[in-house]
């Protein structure tokens, strides 16, 4: 089944976006540092199984626009372009998939338009209710202590430089580290005022057993044009995220939610809260699926796509959605 590229005009910026397949969409949202790319193998079973798969580069990556203000790249611009897209493509709705930053976007896509979302199904990032203080009022304290890149990544120019200097040694590095291969917080071990790559361990030779040489090369090679700015100014934007949310701080998820995770994911472990499981199923009272997969870690996507494509297909087919290939 051919995959095609194309450019969606947002109103804002202009969106590369691949595509696979026909039928009922399913939009998939990457995270830092990925792009739209990460989630061929998801891609290609969906689209198989008889649905609509699209995966754009969001904003600040691969072949999207990447917006000099930083205040382009609030989740609620980036929100923006995704409905845009649904309007594109003349859906009402669509299932979308998050990982990552592109968790924390569908998750919050589902408050501000949940009419627009047919059902979500979020990797490794599980939803939490609005907190009482600004993201940074939480890692600042931590950062004093370690180094923590939420902290480090704030200040414009110094990760961005850092990290264009050396985008395959980077790239290599934070996603063997956030595999199930690696136990990202030993990077809190280190002290602050040291470089990501300081902190981040070297990573073994590729070709992985969940990642490809000529993979990983079209990861690096997008980074190698862009740089990384325009990821990096999400996390600039998380306080701002938080400010414009107030109107959702006691809101619940309302749409069917679908939820799988690796067994090893940092963001479980150490960015979530103390059961962040329990925390979710109270706020999120349509959540219908828990799947966690033993050994993987964060880029469960790459690590086990078998896992994560079965998890997929079973959530459209509970959705009951039809497949473009049923008679």
């Amino acid at each position: 089944m051919e995959l095609t590229h194309r450019t969606v005009d947002t109103g804002e910026i202009r969106m590369h976006v691949t595509e696979q397949g026909a039928g009922y969409p399913v939009i998939f949202c990457h995270g830092f540092p990925h792009t739209g790319f990460i989630w061929h193998h998801q891609l290609e079973a969906v689209a198989a199984a008889g649905y609509r798969a699209i995966a754009p580069d969001l904003r600040g990556y691969g072949r999207t626009d990447a917006p000099a203000g930083l205040d382009s790249y609030t989740n609620e611009a980036v929100i923006g372009d995704l409905l845009a897209l649904l309007d594109d493509i003349g859906a009402d709705r669509a299932v979308f998939v998050g990982l990552d930053f592109g968790a924390q976007l569908v998750w919050e896509l589902s408050l501000r338009a949940p009419e627009r979302v047919a059902a979500v199904a979020v990797l490794n990032n599980p939803f939490s209710p609005r907190p009482p203080r600004a993201p940074s009022a939480f890692w600042t304290k931590a950062a004093e202590r370690h180094f923590l890149h939420l902290s480090y990544f704030q200040t414009p120019g110094v990760a961005d430089a850092e990290l264009a200097a050396d985008p395959r040694g980077f790239l290599a590095r934070v996603y063997y580290s956030l595999s199930g291969e690696y136990h990202y917080l030993d990077t809190w071990k280190n002290p602050p005022g040291l470089g990501y790559l300081d902190v981040l361990p070297e990573a073994p030779p590729l070709p992985w057993p969940w990642l490809s040489q000529q993979e990983f090369d079209t990861l690096v090679a997008d980074f190698e044009r862009t740089g990384f700015t325009g990821g990096l100014n999400w996390y600039r934007n998380l306080d701002r995220n938080w400010e414009l949310t107030e109107a959702y701080a006691d809101a619940e998820v309302t749409v069917p939610a679908f939820f799988i995770y690796g067994e090893k994911d940092p963001d479980m472990e150490g960015f979530s809260g103390r059961d962040p499981l329990a925390t979710m199923r109270a706020a999120v009272p349509d959540l219908r699926t828990v799947v966690e997969v033993p050994a993987a870690g964060h880029l469960i996507q790459l690590e086990r796509p078998d896992a994560v494509n079965s998890f997929l297909i079973d959530t459209l087919q509970t959705l009951g959605i039809a497949s473009a290939l049923t008679p």
